[in-house]
């Protein structure tokens, strides 16, 4: 008899991971968002990541009351780390989940975790809470861990496309994680040693990421010092075998910005003060103030007066096509370019217009064809954006900024 599964959250990563499981197995979803079960359980993702027609060829079912899940018996949890203002990790929405489960946890169960945590926090923070009503892991039930690699936006690396790692806390459970995602699973499943190894796994892929954007961020900041197109650096370096294809932007959202910090904190509380990382956070975190001040200087040589100037912001989610505004230091720049005075003007057709994050920004609908702009701004490459052509939008002494490298180069076009 094949498993009964939970799956508690059901933001992005949690639902493609109980559609996918959906097809081959019992499953039942289960968030604390009222509004977010209901919309699914008439097939909607009010994220609108994931069409109706894909929510509906699945039998599954939604809900937003977690005695639901007592028949479960494998329980994959899902729910965000995010930040507080400190940069220390939350871990509020991993203590109440595994809360919730211990009171339903049977002898037998296993719970995975595919939240991204630094190395230990599974057994360290969650486990202890999974143990309160006296079950005993690897004596009552199992306890696993398969980090996410959802890349939300992207149409060619899905849940079922993507390589998964699983680790566990004996063989046994190990062996039936392996098997339940290699059955829904196009690619491979990776068995890592320990949960530990796993957890360590997960967050390095994002920190490398940050690193490396980092780098090519300062170089952006240098090249412009020099007069230097940095992408077209970059294309020239790229000639080599080996030199590796990163490029300069804003590095927000709720994996690449966030997780870095996870690892730095338990790196700090052992006695150790990565360097490297957390010069690569100020880097990528300063990025929106750079960019501010490198506009101002250019209104100025353009003769345009500041406190007149209409400034159209394209983009405002924390990566291309999607609809996800957590953490999007697009988001930062348009508030940074409002707090210097200018007229901004913010238009990203993902967006979702009444969400309290942005609601001190003017957002429009549509664009103008006739509307001129004095500064154009390319924030987030929406697919969407291709048929935009800056200079037709420009004022006689406007120019635009391409922070993407998006449009095609042109002397009115500066690049970061």
């Amino acid at each position: 008899m094949k498993p009964s599964i939970g799956i508690i959250g059901l933001g992005y990563v949690g639902l493609p991971l109980a559609l996918a499981l959906a097809e081959k197995h019992t499953v039942l979803g289960y968030d604390t968002n009222k509004e977010r079960v209901a919309s699914l359980q008439r097939g909607v993702d009010n994220t609108q990541e994931i069409p109706t027609e894909e929510i509906q060829a699945v039998s599954i079912q939604f809900f937003d009351q977690p005695q639901a899940l007592k028949q479960c018996s494998i329980y994959i949890v899902t729910v965000p780390t995010p930040l507080k203002e400190d940069n220390l990790p939350d871990f509020s929405y991993l203590e109440s989940a595994s809360t919730v489960i211990a009171q339903l946890l049977k002898k037998g169960d296993i719970v995975v975790y595919e939240s991204t945590v630094y190395p230990g926090a599974t057994e360290e923070i969650c486990l202890p809470l999974l143990e309160a009503f006296s079950l005993k892991v690897d004596i009552d039930f199992s306890l696993g861990y398969s980090p996410e690699r959802i890349n939300v936006g992207d149409p060619h690396n899905t849940f079922k496309t993507i390589p998964k790692i699983v680790s566990a806390s004996n063989k046994d459970a190990l062996d039936t994680l392996y098997i339940l995602y290699q059955s829904v699973l196009s690619a491979e499943v990776y068995k890592a040693p320990s949960i530990k190894v796993a957890e360590a796994a997960k967050v390095i892929e994002n920190t490398q990421r940050d690193v490396n954007i980092a780098f090519v961020n300062e170089l952006a900041m240098m090249f412009n010092a020099m007069g230097l197109d940095t992408n077209e650096v970059l294309a020239a370096a790229s000639t080599k075998w080996n030199f590796l294809p990163f490029c300069p932007g804003l590095v927000g959202g709720h994996c690449i910005g966030i997780d870095p910090y996870y690892l730095a904190h338990q790196s700090q509380a052992l006695g150790y003060t990565p360097e490297l990382l957390l010069s690569a956070r100020k880097i990528n975190e300063a990025l929106p103030r750079f960019i501010v001040k490198d506009i101002l200087i250019k209104l100025e040589t353009h003769q345009i007066d500041k406190t007149k100037a209409k400034v159209l912001l394209l983009g405002a989610t924390f990566k291309e096509n999607t609809a996800d505004i957590r953490n999007s230091k697009a988001i930062t720049l348009a508030q940074e370019l409002q707090e210097e005075g200018l007229h901004l003007t913010l238009f990203d057709p993902y967006l979702i217009k009444n969400n309290p994050l942005t609601t001190s920004l003017a957002l429009t609908s549509s664009l103008s064809k006739t509307e001129k702009f004095d500064v154009i701004i390319l924030a987030v490459g929406h697919d969407q954006f291709a048929t935009i052509d800056p200079l037709k939008s420009l004022t006689d002494k406007g120019f635009g900024y391409d922070i993407k490298a998006y449009f095609d180069a042109h002397p009115r076009i500066y690049r970061l």
